[in-house]
């Protein structure tokens, strides 16, 4: 793809340590892009029959921008993208570069062919030279794929519990809001009154921490009854959590569902040292 740019103020060029010298790089809608004819002239390429080449690829995208020259003089100049970029270098022929620059281009090559083969057999090419700050890039892209392929799973599995009338509908919604927002790395915009709850988080600061497997028990079984009650005999939905290390089936209700947590907990509350009596507005 060729464009040519309206007209601008000349582009500041940044020169960019390559080989042995450097390469002229201008902001193109604040995209890098690099000026090709001064680095391929050095590199004892034909400019003229490169950007015939690119301009039959599918994959390249050229821009005639004007810059400043050395001489001070305006002049247009074809600047291609860094993609483009990278993919022209890994297609030149070795043999028609200067003896210079025949080393850069083959070891460049070389390294290009393994890192297009790891994507695709690895999942990810790393480049050993990589910077600390690039690194630390790469991991949260990574996180970011994790979130999203977690995402995908649960709701699959969120479509399939709904088919088979396992879960309702707001517990499936709320959920699917929050799983689509994850994969995108953002907060669910969700109904709060859709936000899930358990027992555990329920009783999270109530009564004292050795209280809470006896607490959990009896709230789990009265507020599961209730639920019960309320839903035509239907029992609440169960997802995996982690229970002293292990990933146990715990049921999960919405907070449209809170009352009944609270109608269960004026009856349980009585069997524990509660610790925020006061706060709740209850006796002391």
């Amino acid at each position: 793809m060729s464009t040519n740019l309206p007209d601008r103020q000349p582009a500041e060029i940044v020169r960019v340590p390559f080989m042995d010298g450097f390469i002229e790089t201008v902001l193109i809608d604040e995209e890098p892009h690099v000026v090709i004819r001064p680095t391929l002239d050095a590199m004892g390429l034909d400019v003229d029959s490169q950007l015939k080449k690119l301009k039959r690829k599918s994959w390249a995208t050229t821009a005639v921008t004007t810059v400043v020259a050395d001489d001070g003089k305006a002049r247009e100049m074809t600047a291609v993208d860094l993609d483009t970029w990278s993919m022209l270098l890994a297609n030149i022929d070795e043999h028609r570069v200067s003896d210079e620059a025949r080393p850069l281009v083959v070891d460049y090559q070389k390294k290009s062919a393994r890192a297009l083969r790891d994507f695709w057999t690895r999942g990810g090419a790393i480049n050993p030279a990589a910077s600390l700050e690039q690194v630390e890039t790469l991991r949260s892209q990574l996180d970011g794929v994790e979130r999203a392929q977690l995402a995908r799973e649960r709701l699959s599995a969120m479509g399939v519990a709904k088919q088979f009338g396992l879960v309702n509908a707001s517990y499936v919604e709320a959920m699917a809001r929050t799983e689509l927002a994850r994969m995108n790395g953002e907060e669910p915009d969700i109904d709060p009154a859709d936000i899930t709850i358990t027992c555990d988080e329920y009783l999270d600061g109530r009564i004292a921490a050795a209280d809470v497997a006896s607490a959990r028990t009896r709230l789990g079984k009265t507020v599961a009854a209730l639920y019960r009650a309320r839903y035509g005999g239907k029992d609440p939905q169960k997802i995996k959590r982690p229970i002293h290390g292990v990933h146990r089936d715990v049921a999960v209700y919405t907070h449209r569902d809170i009352d009944l947590f609270d109608t269960a907990w004026v009856e349980i509350s009585r069997h524990y040292d509660v610790q925020d009596r006061i706060q709740l507005g209850g006796a002391a």
